[in-house]
């Protein structure tokens, strides 16, 4: 038999237009999951979807604003309308860099908006399309479990992406959803290319590499290992598990300092 078999299964990504989202639809999709993918960018998450069904895979995308609960219902009734629902991977999220003295209000609630309101928008209506059981799994973070410099709003959003994941897997264990969190550190994508483009002009590979070492194990994530994770949590091969965060960091949180 083959593993992480996915066929046949009705999955919704948010965010999954790019990054970390994308590798989590081709690894869903790959293994036999009808993918949608809920993106503020559309267009974004067309090309993902396209890239999913040249190489033969189901996948369609859906205009979403998490932030918005009326916009998440009806995304989801086009995703999987009267059908179960079977796997729920909220990944969409903003980042803000900033300790809590230069973190204003405005951003405090930007960041909350979609990083906590969205997940828990997508968790209450996912739920109930669930009738026959299904996994979630949310996208925590490194700052949920350890103090980061300048990431006040961020880690605070991911402190409580953790904490609703145990909410779930706890009042739903009888519904027979799992819910688990994974808490990665820092992945390459094109955000944190952008990002050492943008503060650090001419010093790109000095601080690619001053970036990758804060990991011990010498280097960045790979999104595709990200969804390779993720993947394996959306499997029955994982149907043991719930309420658990997984980190994926390199080590960072268990060996920096030791």
């Amino acid at each position: 038999m083959k593993k992480f078999d996915l066929t046949g299964k009705r999955a919704i990504v948010t965010g999954g237009g790019s990054g970390i989202g994308r590798a989590i639809s081709l690894s869903l999709a790959g293994n036999g999951a009808k993918v949608s993918i809920l993106e503020l960018n559309e267009e974004g998450g067309q090309l993902v979807v396209d890239e999913i069904n040249a190489a033969g895979g189901d996948a369609k995308t859906i205009a979403c604003d998490v932030s918005k609960l009326e916009s998440v219902q009806q995304a989801f009734d086009r995703a999987v309308g009267e059908e179960n629902l079977d796997i729920l991977v909220n990944n969409a999220g903003i980042a803000h860099v900033g300790n809590v003295e230069n973190t204003t209000a405005e951003d405090l609630d930007r960041v909350y908006s979609v990083n906590v309101k969205g997940v828990y928008h997508c968790l209450q209506t996912g739920v109930a399309k669930m009738r026959d059981g299904g996994a979630i799994v949310n996208l925590s973070s490194i700052g949920a479990h350890v103090g980061l410099n300048d990431r006040f709003a961020y880690s605070m959003s991911k402190g409580a992406v953790h904490t609703m994941t145990l909410s779930i897997a706890k009042d739903y264990l009888g519904q027979q959803v799992r819910c688990n969190s994974i808490s990665p550190a820092r992945v390459h994508t094109p955000f944190v290319d952008g990002f050492i483009s943008k503060n650090y002009p001419g010093k790109e590979e000095e601080m690619f590499e001053k970036l990758s070492q804060t990991q011990p194990i010498g280097r960045m994530g790979k999104p595709q290992e990200i969804g390779d994770l993720v993947l394996y949590l959306c499997s029955d091969e994982a149907s043991f598990i719930t309420g658990s965060d997984f980190p994926i960091d390199g080590g960072f949180v268990t060996l920096n300092g030791n």
